[in-house]
């Protein structure tokens, strides 16, 4: 959730601090900082809201040195302000950033007030610089074994890079349950939560495993694992032909990974749907063997991806016979839970790092899985790395803290998934041809449904003085339904759930009025006259409706009634289609409302705590 940058080098990493922490904007925060350690000592500077204002305040105070560490906070003890913001610091000249949460900061904070230490802060990361300067003290003034030694004494989840003014030719950093990545330069090295913000200056990484503890000087680079070994991690090359992270002709990052998605499906359909056995190839050269002995399949995820994988559960059971339970991870991981035989671990995560995700994969280490498969966008993220399987969806990356191509192409991938699986369990390879013959429409699908952006735009000027809107779908466009209503309430901040429609009559109907607008997805499916029923029951009560529509449904504008018509799209891929004018609809309410589309108060990109 929160950012970390540090750098060391022969020059001023000032400039590489800031506009790293440009490039995590997109995670979300409250407030930033930087400390810096130059031949005079330790410079802070920390600033309440936007990078800019640190950029400013920075470029004011000629803030430079030869190593630091940056920080963008987004808050969980303490309220946004700039004395919550990190670096946090301890006596003299000691620095500490911090994601993640630690869970005994207030047992720690009461033994370190009564060593003595003071506390500036409400936050959980300053008592882990006063454990680390009172850790330093009892290990002889060495910075790296002093953090492997206070670290042990911290329960719950963190990344951390740490600075000292003592020692100013090294930078240590350690992760646990929390991402942490380093990058590779010449006669200089870096420390990010995320290797995008590090791509200006590297595309060489290192990614750390659990417990990992990072030493850095500007020509070396040593790792030493969680009981303090050294180690050695594989050096990736990251290839970053499709990483463009500008704006450009668009307003906000949003609106252009919305129509980023043609291409963003194409990419991840390239050279694997030729044939059927190029599908199942997709998934690893271990995918032949497990999918073998698949028998059913677990799908954990949360947010966005919860609602991808409850698509796959329809098409699952629906295409391949296969029985599939979809759960929110963070329910998933504390409560009992049955493991039928041959059954498939699916996770889904955009950054491979959320963390009650990632969680719930390591719990599955004991249970009766034939595998544990992630289908994500990160090469190289923790649930990519400690999952037998992987599917990369290559959608690029993702800076609108509301999901959109991330969504559309998990569910590509999804499908593949069910195509895979449903050859083993009977389903044909006509049918099969069939679903792949439709997959490779979906690019000029997706650009006929971006193609309404002006009148969907036009239809959004009806909620932008409403309080709650009601999303609807029937079957395999439930989840459609929800992930639309998420999408409005996350960017636009207007109430909003998601119903099957077929639920009306047990409890929404009581809501319905002029005021709440009632948006409804209706494909040419076995259901549209279920769906018409339904939506009838909406009109006998006064209530409006916003009806996306496929163009030979029979569903016409009337009085409370509008429509807008999509293109004929086949059955198998419509809940991928029908997704993108309901994100358009949240985009283009959310910018009349005058809110801040790509980081949407409160929210995260990667939500990597509990």
């Amino acid at each position: 959730m929160c950012g970390i940058v540090g750098a060391i080098a022969h020059r001023n990493v000032t400039n590489i601090l800031i506009t790293g922490l440009k490039r995590l904007e997109y995670r979300g925060y409250d407030s930033a900082g930087v400390a810096v350690i130059n031949g005079e000592g330790l410079q802070r500077v920390r600033r309440q809201g936007k990078v800019a204002a640190l950029e400013e305040a920075v470029h004011e105070q000629n803030t430079a040195g030869f190593l630091g560490i940056a920080h963008t906070r987004w808050a969980t003890h303490g309220r946004p302000s700039e004395e919550n913001a990190h670096p946090h610091l301890s006596g003299d000249g000691l620095a500490v950033v911090h994601n993640g949460i630690i869970e005994n900061f207030q047992e720690l904070k009461d033994e370190l007030e009564q060593d003595g230490y003071h506390f500036q802060s409400q936050t959980d990361t300053e008592v882990v610089a006063h454990l680390l300067h009172r850790t330093l003290g009892e290990s002889g003034g060495d910075l790296r074994r002093a953090l492997q030694k206070a670290v042990k004494q911290l329960h719950g989840a963190y990344a951390l890079g740490v600075v000292d003014q003592r020692e100013p030719d090294r930078l240590v950093a350690v992760r646990s349950g929390s991402p942490l990545v380093v990058g590779l330069g010449i006669d200089e090295n870096y420390v990010a939560s995320d290797q995008l913000a590090l791509l200006p200056v590297t595309n060489r990484f290192i990614f750390l495993d659990e417990g990992d503890l990072v030493e850095l000087t500007t020509d070396q680079v040593r790792v030493f694992d969680r009981h303090g070994e050294p180690v050695e991690r594989a050096v990736h090359e990251f290839d970053g032909a499709h990483e463009d992270v500008e704006k450009g002709e668009y307003r906000h990052f949003m609106q252009k990974e919305i129509f980023e998605q043609p291409a963003a499906i194409q990419r991840t359909l390239q050279d694997r749907i030729d044939s059927p056995d190029a599908v199942s190839a997709a998934f690893g050269e271990a995918a032949r063997t497990i999918f073998d002995r698949v028998r059913s399949v677990q799908i954990v995820a949360c947010g966005t991806s919860y609602h991808a994988g409850m698509v796959a559960r329809y098409w699952l059971e629906a295409l391949a016979g296969i029985p599939c339970q979809v759960e929110v991870a963070s329910e998933f991981r504390y409560r009992q839970h049955v493991v039928p035989e041959g059954t498939l671990f699916v996770t889904i995560s955009q950054s491979g790092e959320t963390a009650d995700t990632l969680a719930a994969l390591r719990d599955t280490g004991s249970d009766n899985y034939v595998g544990r498969l992630a289908i994500c966008n990160v090469d190289g993220s923790s649930l990519v790395r400690e999952s037998e399987l992987t599917f990369l969806t290559k959608a690029g990356p993702e800076i609108g803290v509301a999901s959109t191509k991330a969504f559309t192409t998990q569910l590509a991938g999804l499908m593949m998934l069910v195509l895979a699986l449903g050859r083993r369990h009977g389903l044909s390879d006509e049918r099969i041809e069939q679903i792949l013959s439709e997959l490779r429409q979906l690019p000029n699908l997706l650009e006929q449904a971006t193609a309404l952006d002006k009148p969907i735009e036009a239809l959004s000027r009806a909620f932008v003085e409403k309080h709650h809107t009601l999303f609807l779908g029937r079957g395999v466009q439930f989840p459609v339904a929800m992930e639309g209503a998420l999408k409005l309430k996350e960017i636009s901040y207007i109430h909003a759930e998601a119903y099957p429609a077929g639920e009306l009559k047990h409890g929404p109907l009581a809501l319905v009025d002029k005021e709440m607008p009632v948006v409804a997805v209706a494909p040419n499916d076995e259901l549209l006259e279920k769906l018409k029923s339904n939506l009838q029951e909406v009109r006998a009560r006064g209530g409006e409706l916003y009806l996306f529509a496929d163009k030979n449904a029979r569903v016409a504008d009337g009085e409370g009634i509008h429509v807008l018509h999509l293109p004929a799209v086949p059955e198998s891929i419509a809940p991928i289609v029908y997704t993108v004018p309901l994100q358009l609809l949240s985009y283009h309410v959310a910018v009349l409302r005058g809110t801040d589309v790509d980081q949407p108060r409160n929210l995260a990109k990667s939500v990597t705590v509990e």
